[in-house]
This record gives structure tokens, sequence and C-alpha cells, in this order.
């Protein structure tokens, strides 16, 4: 008897035969024609707080959405013409590839990006591009402060929100619970979209209220209203380095960002020829 006989016959006595039937580690749990579904593909569907009952129709009804796609796969690659399978398959391996290249990028970026930005960057990035920066709706300056109707105070409230010196702002902060609602910081800018929907009560009123250097007192079911607006900036006017600085760090980041990638590029290309990694290989 030759020896490939032999083992033929010891591994059908034997019930199976690893040298013929290598056994995989993992557990099957499904199979359409020759793709398997293995238990830890479904391991992360559950929880630990997942019910028994729900378990079992959560798993149950991946296994046939899971069946189906492999079923349909199966059909294409047998009834789709090959060009289009090969087409469709280049397409594959691109955008897998394409997401391994820009993960890795994204890695580097991540670790060796400088998110500094000095204040001398910001304003020098302004001046070179201050045409670029042009409004295109009204935002304001203001300081306001929301009282309920009963307020025992203000009168004296008014007055100190409207002189806003030293002393007036600390008295005024060490009240702020007892207020509705206000805004102390008047340095910073606020669109009008953004006044009006967090003070609905101008809305009827401010071709009035919202000039520079006015001070207004409405009311309104919800209460008392003061309000003092310090500076109005008009569309088309220069925005305000203050009001686009998240901008201006956004754009500077982003090239940045650019400059690294480029960098990256450049030094895994030069690292891989200099180590023979890579090469072009002339045409004959």
């Amino acid at each position: 008897m030759s020896k490939l006989l032999l083992i033929l016959t010891l591994c059908t006595a034997l019930v199976g035969c690893d040298f013929l039937e290598p056994k995989s580690a993992k557990e099957p749990v499904a199979r359409v024609n020759d793709t398997y579904l293995y238990q830890e593909d479904i391991q992360a569907l559950i929880s630990e707080n997942t019910t028994k009952q729900d378990s079992i129709s959560i798993v149950a009804n991946y296994i046939q959405r899971w069946a189906t796609q492999q079923l349909l796969i199966d059909q294409a690659n047998i009834n789709l013409p090959q060009q289009q399978i090969e087409d469709y398959q280049g397409m594959v391996e691109e955008y897998r590839n394409d997401l391994f290249a820009e993960a890795y990028k994204g890695a580097i970026v991540s670790k060796l990006l400088d998110s500094t930005i000095t204040n001398q960057e910001y304003t020098l990035f302004y001046q070179q591009n201050k045409e670029n920066f042009t409004l295109k709706e009204e935002i304001y300056k203001l300081r306001y402060i929301h009282l309920d109707a009963s307020f025992p105070t203000i009168s004296e409230t008014k007055q100190k929100l409207r002189r806003f010196n030293t002393e007036d702002v600390a008295a005024l902060q060490d009240s702020s619970l007892e207020y509705k609602g206000a805004n102390f910081n008047d340095s910073i800018w606020v669109k009008k979209e953004t006044l009006l929907r967090q003070l609905p009560v101008i809305r009827t009123k401010e071709s009035k209220v919202l000039k520079k250097a006015t001070f207004s007192q409405l009311e309104d079911s919800l209460g008392v209203y003061l309000l003092k607006i310090e500076d109005v900036l008009s569309p088309n006017q220069t925005a305000p380095l203050q009001y686009i600085k998240p901008i201006i760090k956004e754009i500077i980041l982003n090239k940045r960002t650019l400059e690294l990638i480029k960098e990256l590029e450049k030094d895994i290309t030069k690292d891989a020829v200099k180590n023979k990694n890579f090469e072009v290989y002339t045409q004959k």
C-alpha cells in the first residue's frame, strides 16, 4: 500500500484528519456556501444588560441579514459581467487603501500638529486678509439684565448697569443670583439672530433699541429687561478680529495640517527610496 493511500485510510478510520481538514479555532454559527459567520463576529451585538430573549432575537435577525447579503454577493459574483466585478473590486481596494492612508495621516497629524496660535499670528493673518472678512449681518456688543417685574430695586440696578464702573460691576455680579438672566461681558460681539433669540422682547422694537450707545428698559409677560448696546457693526463692514478669531484659527490649523501631510508624504517616499523599499523600473 502506498504512503498516500495509507494516510487516506487512516484519516477515514479516525473520522477526520487534521492534515486534510484543518480545524479552525473559531466557532461558526452560520454558513452561506463557502463563507462562514463566526461566534466572535456577533459578540459585540450583545451587551451584559441584554435579556436572553432579546439576545436571541438580535442574533437571529443579524444572521438572517448576513445570510441575505452573502447570498446576494455570491449571486452577483456569478451573474454580473466579469469586467463590472473587477471594476467594483478595484473601487473597494482603492477605498480600503485611502481609508488606511488617511487614518495614518490623521494619527500623525494629531500627534505632531502644533495647535498653539499666538496673538501676533492672529493679528498678522487678520491684517493680511482683512478684505476677506466682510460681515454678512449686524453684530452687537451689549450688556443686559432680566429681572422679575416685582424686583425691589429696579431703578438702582438700572443706574448701575448704565454707569457700569468698577464698583457697579462688582455690585451687579454679587447680586446676579437674584436676576432671571444677565450678561455683563460687553466686549464680545453677538450676532443679531442670536440676540433676538435670547431676548425676543426686542423684536417689535429693534429699530429703536438696537442702536449704538442706546440704553433701554423693556417689559413683557416674563419680566423687565435692562439693555445697553455698546457698539454696532453693520453688514459689509469689516468684521473685527475678536469676532472672527475662531475662523482664523480653523484656517491656520488647516494650513498647518496640509503642510504637515505634504511633508509626511515627501519624507516617507524619500526614506523608502533611500532604504530601497521603493523603486521605479525603467521600461525597456
